[in-house]
């Protein structure tokens, strides 16, 4: 039985890997997720009212100040 080697980047190599990366994919998770939750909001203002004010009486319960 004969172990093939592999061979790792260097760290110096994997840099350069990862910042051509990092060029060709421009990702925004926040932005996409803020920009969803509006369209959402807007497509269904009473589903988000809802949930909202069920939010609010489960923290209001819950953190009660006495």
């Amino acid at each position: 039985m004969s172990q093939q080697r592999t061979q790792t980047p260097r760290p110096n190599e994997m840099s350069k890997q990862s910042s051509a990366v990092r060029g060709q994919c421009d990702m925004h998770p926040v932005d996409d997720m803020i920009a969803y939750v509006r369209e959402y909001t807007r497509e269904r203002p009473e589903t988000v009212a809802m949930v909202c004010f069920a939010a609010g009486l489960i923290l209001g319960w819950r953190l009660k100040p006495w």
